[in-house]
This record gives structure tokens, C-alpha cells and sequence, in this order.
């Protein structure tokens, strides 16, 4: 089983977890930006960890045969923070970069004015860019925010087969589906999705569109439940394409519309599909 974990925050996992990954089938992550759990003061802060997520962490990944992409944005909650604003002002320096992938994670937390604002002018340097877009729902009134998040993207313009939509449930997921948008679900211990919940939707719903995540992150998370998600999808008889499919296929269809997928350097596995209109390169026979 060949995995890529399209949204994952490998900045607050450990080279252990990097090792376990790879000898689960991991071969290939995304890491968007997203709040560290303690609050930045300025845009300095964040221009550090840009650098690392496209410096540091795919050298890092590197070791263990793991390919590292990043997103890159002001995500919701620091929004709201005064403090934090002229990153706005900082991106265009990353979004010009060869690893990065999409802009994200941007969207709600709160649902405020100034998440409004922020949320608009990334998505327009997503479309300024060429680039997808990775959305976060807020974990508060998800509904209502994921309808908001919506109305907003299409507003903006941006194609919506270029937004993935993230931390889905059962009751935001086929609003999401009728919009024309990726669906993403994160799959967690305690919390949001688990690989039971996610095989029920994935019944219901079917394969397309769909993109599996562990989003580990600081808190209580498991990079390993893309792997038993797909262990669940087989025990419920799911064929092996249907699970190579939303593992690993999805993902690099979705990213592959940056047209700075590069798969090269992933361990040993079956060809990459190839896309119209991208540049995805093919990784290791």
C-alpha cells in the first residue's frame, strides 16, 4: 500500500514518526502552515518557518525516502491577530517557490471579519499564482462555516476542482461534494474522523474527490491512521485500487494541478498516472 498523506504537520513530529511512516508506505506528504500552538508575534516568525518548511523539513524527509511538499499561508486563527497581518504582504516571496504546492491552510476558525478579509486575498493569490487552494473549516458551528467558506470561493473565481475543503464530516460532506470541491478528512484518535466513520462516507459517497489525511500535528494525533484507514477500506471490501485510489492517487491529482509535483526521489512503487496539464515528474521505478 503506497501512501501520501496530503495534509500533515511534520514540524511537530519527531524523525521517529518519519521512520514509522516510511515502513507503513508512506511516500510522499504534504505540510501545510498552520498555528504552532503558541501565538507569533510578528511576520518575522513566520518567514523563519516558511524557510524551514521549504528548506529543512524536505531535507529531513529526504532521509527516510519521503518526498516533502509544502502549502504555504497566514492560516485562520492568527488572522485575527493585528500583529500577524503584513504576512499577507510576505507571501508572494514563497509562493514563487518550486515545493510549494498550494496556498494554505487558509479559511475560518472563528468566522470573523478579519478571517473574511485574509481568506479572500489568499484565495485571490491563489488564482494569481495558478495555484490550489487548501481550505480549513472551523472546528466551532461547522456547518454554517463550511456553507460561508463556500459562498466565498466562489465568489473569488478560482475554479472549485482546485480547492480542497478539510476536516469534512458526515454533515458538512455532500455540500462540499455538490460544490464541485475536493473533499478532505482527517483522520484522528479521539476526534473530527476515525477509519470506521471514514470507510461509512466513502460507501456512501464513493472515491472521487476524496482526499485522507492525519493532519498529526502537536496535539492528541496518529501519522499512521492514513495506513489504517486504508486497512479498514480492504476489511470492508474495498478493492486495492479503490484504497491506492483515495490514498494516494487523489492526492497527487489534486496537488498535481500546481504543476510542481515532484515525485521524484519517493521509494520504489508502480508509475505515477500523469495529468493533462501538468508537470507531475515521475518518482522511483
Amino acid at each position: 500500500m503506497r501512501i501520501f498523506d496530503p495534509h500533515i504537520h511534520m514540524t511537530s513530529r519527531t524523525t521517529d514518526d518519519y521512520a514509522r511512516m516510511a515502513a507503513a508506505g508512506v511516500r510522499a506528504v504534504v505540510e501545510p502552515a498552520f498555528w504552532l500552538g503558541q501565538p507569533r508575534t510578528g511576520p518575522g516568525s513566520f518567514a523563519d518557518y516558511f524557510d524551514s518548511l521549504i528548506g529543512w523539513e524536505p531535507y529531513r524527509a529526504a532521509q527516510f525516502g519521503i518526498v516533502h511538499h509544502a502549502t504555504i499561508a497566514l492560516n485562520p486563527k492568527e488572522a485575527n491577530d493585528p500583529r500577524c497581518r503584513a504576512v499577507l504582504d510576505l507571501l508572494p516571496r514563497y509562493l514563487d517557490k518550486d515545493r510549494v504546492v498550494a496556498v494554505g491552510e487558509i479559511g475560518y476558525d472563528s468566522i470573523t471579519p478579519e478571517e473574511d478579509d485574509a481568506f479572500e486575498r489568499q484565495l485571490a493569490l491563489a488564482v494569481e499564482y495558478d495555484l490550489p487552494a487548501l481550505v480549513h473549516t472551523p472546528h466551532r458551528d461547522k456547518a454554517a462555516g463550511t456553507r460561508r467558506t463556500l459562498e466565498v470561493v466562489a465568489a473569488s473565481g478560482i475554479a472549485p476542482e482546485r480547492v480542497a475543503v478539510d476536516h469534512l464530516n458526515e454533515v458538512t460532506v455532500a455540500t462540499v461534494r455538490d460544490s464541485g470541491c475536493w473533499m478532505g478528512f482527517s483522520i484522528y484518535p479521539e476526534t473530527k474522523m476515525s477509519p470506521p466513520r471514514m470507510v461509512e462516507i466513502l460507501k456512501q459517497y464513493g472515491p472521487d474527490r476524496m482526499l485522507v489525511n492525519s493532519a498529526a500535528d502537536w496535539g492528541v494525533s496518529d501519522p499512521l491512521l492514513t495506513l489504517e484507514t486504508g486497512k479498514a477500506m480492504l476489511a470492508a471490501g474495498f478493492t486495492e485500487d479503490d484504497v491506492d485510489r483515495v490514498l494516494w492517487r487523489n492526492p497527487v491529482e489534486f496537488y498535481g494541478q500546481s504543476g510542481r509535483l515532484d515525485l521524484t526521489g519517493a521509494a520504489a512503487g508502480a508509475d505515477e498516472p500523469t495529468f493533462a496539464g501538468s508537470s507531475i515528474k515521475r518518482g522511483g521505478s
